[in-house]
């Protein structure tokens, strides 16, 4: 394991990601592409699912007219394509020069299934939609890509959180159909622990209120004991203790800074049934007995104070050397990290994405 060293200027370099922040999201091309057929795990199939998508950059194609330098982003639990095409990620990655620049690389950031305008419960099959997991969110992406999209492989996946253990998953599933894979905040074991009670207490927040009505609630802010739960659990998850002491470093602001955040929350409460489900798809994942499998270069970036994934559960550089041709960061928590969200802010990790590409060209 390789742990980063100490970030100088680190508030400079925050000032500078946000002065001249790109509209990212505005300067990219949404499209959409039906999959007919679609087949889930459970045995359930729709007569076609909807992906949509967004791309920056301008697709380069090989002599078979596939589209050949293309890389993935892939979010996290909740987001959608846009939440990687934030300044605090693209300022950092998407211009001349530097990792993901657009002039040479074509940059894929779908709404994976059961989130953004892909197919998802709330389109209207509510609680029968069929209950996805991780595998079939990514064979839903492969046939995004190789049916809709005429990509025949991937010059790198950057997957963060949910979008994190995805990657692995398509490591062993779509082996070598991705160069290299850097995935961010995640781990290679079961979902288990207290990772899968925090999960489960979201989704028994909304499941057991009683305005849930087996998913035909009529309005997700009428399930106010169920947005709260999942509002909690979200901020204890998503939250780096240094920063939040510093933050809200009395009582009094530590009250203050939680009920203002709850009402942030609650003035856009998520979709219950699309979060039940968004929080169930881990349910069956576990690469930790196929990672021999994954080949291409991988680098696995993990930060310290990740509540979700805490410095040495699992024994991660363990399990990286497992993998042929890996290696394992873990980011130090400081009062500038963000949490499990470090994984979004590449001022933290971008020099080893740097080093990553230049060993990997």
């Amino acid at each position: 394991m390789r742990i980063l060293g100490a970030l100088t200027l680190i508030a400079a370099l925050f000032g500078a990601g946000q002065a001249g922040a790109e509209d990212w999201q505005a300067r990219a091309e949404k499209h959409s592409v039906e999959l007919a057929d679609f087949s889930f795990g459970t045995g359930e199939t729709l007569p076609s699912i909807t992906m949509s998508y967004y791309t920056l950059g301008t697709p380069q194609r090989d002599a078979d007219g596939h589209i050949s330098n293309a890389v993935m982003l892939l979010h996290g639990t909740g987001g959608s394509g846009l939440s990687l095409l934030r300044p605090s990620f693209g300022d950092e990655l998407f211009g001349p020069g530097q990792p993901l620049d657009l002039a040479r690389y074509y940059v894929i950031s779908p709404d994976n299934l059961g989130h953004g305008d892909s197919s998802k419960p709330s389109d209207g099959l509510r609680a029968a939609f069929p209950r996805y997991d991780y595998d079939d969110m990514v064979e839903a992406e492969y046939r995004m890509l190789t049916e809709g999209m005429d990509v025949r492989g991937l010059e790198m996946i950057v997957g963060t959180s949910m979008g994190c253990m995805q990657g692995f998953v398509w490591g062993e599933e779509h082996p070598g159909f991705a160069r290299r894979l850097v995935p961010l905040a995640c781990n290679v074991i079961e979902i288990a622990g207290r990772n899968r009670m925090f999960r489960q207490m979201i989704i028994d927040g909304f499941e057991q209120d009683p305005a849930y009505a087996g998913g035909d609630y009529a309005d997700a802010a009428d399930l106010k004991r169920g947005v709260a739960i999942w509002a909690d659990a979200l901020i204890l998850a998503g939250s780096n203790p240094y920063r939040m002491q510093a933050e809200a470093p009395t009582r009094e602001a530590a009250v203050d800074q939680l009920h203002s955040t709850l009402e942030r929350y609650s003035a856009h409460p998520a979709d219950p049934n699309d979060t039940i489900y968004q929080f169930d798809a881990s349910r069956n994942y576990n690469p930790a007995p196929r990672l021999s499998e994954i080949t291409v270069p991988v680098l696995w970036i993990n930060s310290a104070d990740d509540f979700i994934n805490p410095p040495g559960l699992g024994e991660p550089e363990a399990k990286a050397a497992e993998m042929p041709n890996a290696r394992f960061v873990l980011v130090p928590a400081s009062e500038e990290t963000r949490g499990h969200g470090t994984h979004t802010w590449p001022v933290f990790w971008k020099d080893e994405l740097v080093k990553f590409l230049a060993d990997n060209p």
